[in-house]
């Protein structure tokens, strides 16, 4: 747990950096709205990933500030219109941007995290490559968000195109390939950008892409059970706020559905398609998931993922950018908040 601790702590080293990017050639006027969303809070796990890879491939973490500060940047951003796209009024236990601010502002603000993240991509030790594997990156956050949308089972009726393409059935394929797109890539990307800005070779690299690509699945695994059978006075966070929105793009939904009878999965799915799903509703939709095995099965998926990690360390030397982390894949294999 230390190691995380000093990972986490690692993370933080990013925050003065981001900053000066956010505030180049920002009115002052506009500076409360820029930085709200960082000021916030968050783990800053993303630029710790990045940090610690760089330190885990020999490198020097000075070296890696630029590129670590454009992942925090793009996982803000994402988080901007994440919120404006699902309405969301809360993050953090603090009003969203969009509802501090309101919408035109959220949207000016999310344009302007767009160009920080260019100009630090631009101060990182190759800019043409670390901005082609940005453009990427944020090109399947776009991805997994727009599937994500598709899995909702209601809601939206003003959207022709999410109307018309909204899928009825997700398979765990499907659920695996919008969650590497929506949560497993910037991860992916973090690590990447650690091992390109420790000059790692292209072993190290690679070693590091997969490492970040497993993770990340294995940390949104563990957000959807979170999610369903998380403790509210642990996690801070509302239980069942999927189901409440309609989410079938959640892996415990998934599995559960897998097992049950034709009458209860179509009982869970109709609280799905509900247009409002309350508090009644959302307890029995929680009690017929916990008759199946979906947890234990989210359980081995999200541990499966974290040793497909930890093996694609196996290859990297022993340092103190490696034990963080092993400790933080250790740790995401039974996180509960």
């Amino acid at each position: 747990m230390e190691s995380v601790k000093d990972l986490l702590r690692l993370g933080a080293r990013v925050d003065p950096v981001i900053e000066e990017y956010l505030l180049r050639d920002a009115d002052p006027e506009f500076h409360e709205a820029i930085l709200y969303p960082i000021r916030t809070g968050g783990k800053r796990l993303r630029p710790a990933l990045t940090l610690a890879s760089a330190l885990a491939v020999g490198g020097r973490v000075e070296d890696a500030l630029p590129a670590a500060a454009a992942v925090e940047l793009a996982h803000n951003y994402s988080l901007i219109f994440d919120d404006i796209i699902d309405h969301s009024e809360l993050r953090r236990g603090k009003p969203t941007l969009w509802k501090k601010y309101g919408i035109s502002t959220a949207i000016l603000v999310a344009v302007h995290y767009r160009e920080s993240i260019a100009q630090a991509l631009g101060d990182t030790r190759d800019p043409r490559t670390f901005s082609s594997i940005m453009a990427r990156t944020l090109k399947l956050l776009v991805e997994g968000e727009r599937l994500d949308v598709l899995f909702e089972q209601s809601g939206r009726g003003d959207e022709p195109y999410v109307v018309e393409r909204r899928r009825s059935v997700v398979t765990l394929d499907d659920y695996l390939d919008m969650v590497y797109k929506k949560t497993g890539a910037l991860i992916e990307t973090a690590c990447v950008f650690g091992a390109l800005s420790g000059d790692g070779g292209a072993r190290e690299v690679e070693a590091l892409r997969r490492y970040g690509a497993n993770l990340g699945i294995a940390f949104q695994v563990g957000d959807d059970i979170i999610d369903i059978f998380g403790r509210e006075e642990v996690t801070g966070k509302k239980v069942g706020k999927d189901i409440e929105e309609h989410k079938l793009g959640n892996v415990v939904v998934i599995l559960a559905l897998e097992e049950l009878s034709q009458s209860e999965g179509e009982e869970l799915r109709s609280i799905l398609r509900a247009e409002r799903v309350g508090r009644e509703e959302l307890e029995r939709a929680i009690d017929i998931i916990s008759k199946t095995r979906a947890r234990s099965r989210a359980e081995e998926l999200r541990r499966r993922y974290v040793q497909e990690a930890l093996q694609a360390l196996s290859v990297l030397p022993s340092s103190e950018g490696r034990e963080m982390l092993r400790a933080l894949a250790e740790f995401v294999a039974s996180r509960e908040y």
